[in-house]
This record gives C-alpha cells, sequence and structure tokens, in this order.
C-alpha cells in the first residue's frame, strides 16, 4: 500500500502581473513554474536555491497566501483533505490551523506593542480555538514551555529579547494552534551561527514530539544537510532535481544542484575548495531562456538545452531531475 503524501503538488504555476507593453500584451512574471513535488508526513522537506527562485512564494502558494494560476496543491492529513487552490473560505479558516508559518526575521515579526502572552495567544483568539481566557493561557503556557521560553517571558514585551529568544516566541507562536503542517521560510537566516544550532535543535525535537512536517526553506546548505530528510532545488521557478538528503549530497544529478554543493566552505583551513563558477548573471524570471532555463549558465549546456525544456523524470523511486544529460554526468 502507497502511503499518501501530506502536500502533493501537480505542475504548479504562479505568476504575479506587471502591466501591460507597449501594444497592450499583458506582461507576467512567472515565480513558479510547472512545479510537482511531494511531501510525506512526518518529513522534513529541504528547499534549496539562490535567492529569487522562487523558494518563498512556492512555500507561500501552499499555505494560500500566494496566488494559484494553474496546477493543483492537496492537503491530506487522513482526516481531512483539501484542495489548496478552490478551497472554499470556510475550509480556508480551518486549513489555516493546521498549515502554519515561520517568519524569517524575529524582529520584525513580532508587534512591540504586545506582550509575548498576547503574541502567542493571539493565534487561538483570531480562530476561536478557545473560549475562555484560562483555557487560552493554559495552551499558552505548554506550548511556551516546549519552546523553552519561561512563565517570566510571557509578561515582557518582544524588545527584552535576544534574536535567538524572539525566534523561539515565533516558534510558539505558529505552534500553539496545532498545525500538521509548517512553512519554516529562512527561520534561520538571521540568526549567529551558535543560536542557529540551538533554534535547528529545537525544531528537530518538536518534530518528534508534536508528529510535525516541515517545508524548511534556505539558502544555507549546511544547515539543510544537517537537518533535511529529503531536498528539493529551484532555479528561476522550476523544479530541477529532488532526492534524499544524502543521496543528492553525494550524487548530485544536475549541474546546478553541483554548482551550489561545491560552493559549500569548509571548516579545513588547508581546504581551498573546488567551488565551481557559474558564468553570467541569472536570467529575469519575467523574461526566463527559452529551453532549459540553467542553460544561459550550464558548462554542459549543448543545442538540445536551448530549444527544448527537460522533462521532469525519475532517476530512481527517491531522486528525480529536470536535465538531458543528468546520466552523462559524471561521478562525484
Amino acid at each position: 500500500m502507497t502511503e499518501t503524501p501530506l502536500i502533493k503538488i501537480e505542475k504548479l504555476q504562479v505568476e504575479f502581473p506587471l502591466g501591460r507593453t507597449l501594444f497592450g500584451k499583458p506582461l507576467k512574471l512567472r515565480a513558479v513554474n510547472n512545479v510537482s513535488l511531494e511531501i510525506m508526513s512526518g518529513q522534513f522537506f529541504g528547499l534549496v536555491g539562490e535567492s529569487g527562485s522562487g523558494k518563498t512564494t512556492l512555500g507561500r502558494a501552499i499555505l494560500r497566501a500566494a496566488p494559484l494560476s494553474s496546477g493543483k496543491i492537496n492537503f491530506d492529513d487522513g482526516d481531512v483533505r483539501y484542495d489548496v487552490g478552490s478551497i472554499s473560505k470556510s475550509d480556508l479558516k480551518n486549513y489555516r490551523k493546521l498549515a502554519q508559518l515561520i517568519f524569517q526575521d524575529p524582529y520584525a515579526a513580532l508587534s512591540p506593542r504586545m506582550t509575548v502572552r498576547d503574541i502567542i495567544a493571539e493565534p487561538l483568539e483570531v480562530m476561536g480555538l478557545t473560549k475562555t481566557r484560562e483555557e487560552t493561557d493554559k495552551l499558552v503556557r505548554e506550548i511556551a514551555a516546549k519552546c523553552r521560553l519561561n512563565l517570566e517571558h510571557l509578561r515582557r514585551f518582544p524588545h527584552a529579547f535576544s534574536g535567538g529568544q524572539r525566534q523561539r516566541i515565533s516558534i510558539a507562536r505558529t505552534l500553539v494552534c496545532s498545525p500538521d503542517f509548517v512553512v519554516a521560510d529562512e527561520s534561520v537566516a538571521a540568526l549567529d551561527v551558535s543560536i542557529q544550532a540551538d533554534i535547528l535543535n529545537l525544531l528537530k525535537s518538536l518534530q518528534k514530539e508534536l508528529g510535525l512536517t516541515y517545508l524548511f526553506i534556505s539558502h544555507d546548505l549546511s544547515v539543510v544537510a544537517h537537518i533535511c530528510d529529503h531536498v528539493a532545488v529551484m532555479y528561476l521557478g522550476t523544479l530541477v532535481e529532488s532526492a534524499p538528503t544524502s543521496d543528492l549530497f553525494t550524487n548530485p544529478r544536475h549541474p546546478y544542484t553541483r554548482a551550489l554543493l561545491s560552493a559549500i566552505p569548509s571548516l579545513n583551513p588547508d581546504d581551498r575548495g573546488h567551488a565551481q563558477k557559474l558564468e553570467g548573471e541569472i536570467p529575469s524570471p519575467a523574461n526566463p531562456p527559452s529551453g532549459c532555463t540553467f542553460h544561459t549558465r550550464c558548462p554542459m549546456a549543448k543545442d538540445i538545452c536551448r530549444t527544448e525544456i527537460p522533462q521532469w523524470r525519475k532517476l530512481n523511486d527517491k531522486h528525480s531531475v529536470s536535465c538531458h544529460f543528468s546520466e552523462d554526468l559524471p561521478k562525484t
């Protein structure tokens, strides 16, 4: 029997209007282009790529916080099933209880006018999940303790806390309504390295304790290697490779993935590394190149890459890639 994925995305496209040309033709920016992937229940699923690759837009689309131009997003936790693209307002309210977001910037994400107690309690009150203040306070205290916050912290305002403590407050606010699925959008990027490790370990322990599924969006491959079970790589709005973490890092089958991995700095001071330099600039998503979107920077590009879009195909049960010549890449 095949396990049903918690999140299933099929040929998703997200477009934003940019106005019109001189002749009245509408201009659109396609931030996510024909993306298909599955996130299984209990996974720590990583999504990586350069800035502007569409990672955040994809995460927001899953949460129905960005418009879906075409394609499907299905949520199925075994008890309820939602077609996110055509979800009704009443179902969207229920879906928001099950799918939540941890913001990137712990300083901008918290209101300076609210106490920590009120910040964490806000989702419960907005969604009507509790009936009395006592019930709300009980849930706030429970999730605060799980996120390593003291009761004394609940009386203070955000300005009294460090970046790591603020991020724990943000995590508590996200998890207080008991979601199944959490999008963590660059949630440790603004923190010091030592604090990053603490927050990552907290996310991992909460996953085990609460049975969470994460979509972890990041540009830091060393962080992704440490915490994620499965990793997908995006470039210019398209998915170029997806595989279990160990497989992707030891046997990358797309030139772009290899370039990203080669840029990871080594902890050995004597190792100067062999970073693969990508020539040229990232094309504009408003005017992407024909064929394979990566061919303008790919060292292996051939004529077929300039004219034909590579198909998203499986190399094995868990490793998929979008490249005409993935089998021809030399072993790393």
